[in-house]
């Protein structure tokens, strides 16, 4: 699959979080990945929690049928990697 994203997103993603989408490039090894239901966002949307270089990061994204359009990447607190990683 390959990875899309909104040019503009991955420009309010850098101003935000200090890198854009197009900086993705997957995670080291396989992340926990879990089905977003905090809202009702009208899509199924999703969050993997991974380590790039021992960092922890957080992408959130929905699946179509050919491609993984990306809406938010992150560093993830240590908290959070520590739940997900217990998984």
């Amino acid at each position: 699959m390959r990875f899309v994203f909104d040019p503009a997103k991955s420009e309010a993603n850098r101003r935000k979080h200090g890198f854009g989408l197009d900086s993705f490039n997957g995670f080291d090894r396989e992340p926990v990945t879990i089905e977003d239901k905090r809202r009702n966002y009208r899509e199924e949307r999703y969050r993997s929690f991974g380590r790039i270089d021992g960092l922890g990061y957080m992408i959130a994204f929905t699946i179509s049928q050919q491609t993984v359009r990306l809406i938010s990447f992150r560093r993830a607190h240590e908290k959070e990697m520590k739940r997900y990683e217990k998984s």
